[in-house]
């Protein structure tokens, strides 16, 4: 603790208060003791003894679950491989912040988890460190980044241009995008799909039509506003996640708008129950419960063989064709 108290340029005492929110500290102060903790690899003596043996049975898994209910399906597709492997799993809920990131995997290794499955908030760079310097596997689920170490995710670039595709087959050329939280990979490659769409059909990229709905309800309300201010509304909306679709379809209908008479609108991200909508969701659908079982097959193969080298595997997601596009569906 000495050494990350020096590093941070505070007491021991200070340290010791942020890992153990026994007191309120200033949040600049709180990163530079995160940053320091994350930079030394800092962790309590016992755990630290205790992370010298193996067999603990338990997966830790970071990401913001509580707040995406997307990451609900890749939890329980986790929690039923890890299970019938005979491991127990252990949630921390990131928020999708880099502090609280930090907070979470400090935690899942107090608990001394033989593995971190982690959905970063940016490039996941600290947290990806702090799990290194005490020798635990971690696997990065949902989001890849630029880091050696095993990870699982969907592919986003080009089934958003899919769905921007669609809509231009069928005659939309004012197609706008509501667009995920900055700093996330996902929402990089959904906005870099959406680009794409648009130049392969002809259609010129009006940054306009790109409004930050900040992955949440409420800010996708507040993006589709923004949108239908616009001296040429768009005719077509494509939501970057499932909370912004309901968000989206929330602001057309308190603006009095039907779907898809008055706008088109498609998803990335389903629904279990997005064809009891009305009108059924066009949306691309994540294999929530395959990334799961995979996370979970490569962190117990990275415990039984740490040599292994570094594996990323991308899975292409299903473009489920329904009726809120404006066209008449395909059979799923």
């Amino acid at each position: 603790m000495s050494d990350v108290a020096r590093r941070a340029g505070v007491s021991v005492s200070t340290v010791s208060h942020v890992l153990n929110k026994t007191r309120p500290v200033a949040p600049a102060t709180v990163r530079g003791v995160l940053d320091a903790v994350a930079e030394t690899g800092y962790v309590p003596d016992p755990v630290a003894r205790a992370l010298e043996n193996t067999g603990y049975g338990t997966i830790g898994l970071a990401m913001s679950a509580l707040s995406n209910p997307y990451f609900s399906n890749v939890v329980h597709g986790i929690d039923r491989h890890a299970s019938a492997a005979g491991y127990s799993l252990v949630l921390a809920d990131t928020h999708d912040e880099r502090d609280a990131e930090i907070k979470a995997v400090g935690e899942l290794l107090r608990r001394r988890v033989s593995a971190v499955l982690l959905a970063p908030s940016g490039d996941g760079a600290q947290a990806l460190s702090y799990a290194g310097r005490v020798d635990v596997p971690v696997v990065v689920i949902d989001r890849f980044v630029p880091a050696a170490v095993d990870q699982v995710a969907v592919e986003n670039t080009e089934p958003t241009a899919a769905l921007v595709d669609h809509l231009a087959s069928i005659g939309h050329t004012r197609i706008a995008m509501i667009t995920g939280r900055e700093g996330l990979t996902t929402t990089a490659e959904r906005t870099d799909g959406y680009r794409r769409g648009l130049r392969r059909n002809g259609i010129d990229a009006d940054p306009r039509y790109e409004s930050c709905g900040d992955s949440s309800e409420e800010g996708a309300s507040a993006a589709v506003v923004r949108l239908l201010s616009l001296p040429a509304p768009p005719t077509a909306l494509v939501a970057g996640n499932n909370r912004m679709t309901i968000g989206a379809m929330r602001a057309l209908r308190d603006a009095g708008l039907r779907v898809p008479e008055d706008m088109a609108l498609v998803s990335f991200d389903d629904f279990e129950w997005a064809d009891l909508f009305h009108p059924r969701l066009t949306a691309i659908a994540q294999p929530a419960l395959s990334i799961g079982e995979q996370a979970v097959s490569m962190a117990l193969s990275r415990i039984a063989t740490p040599s292994l080298p570094p594996r990323r595997v991308a899975i292409n997601p299903a473009f489920m064709h329904r009726d809120s596009c404006g066209c008449s569906a395909s059979a799923d």
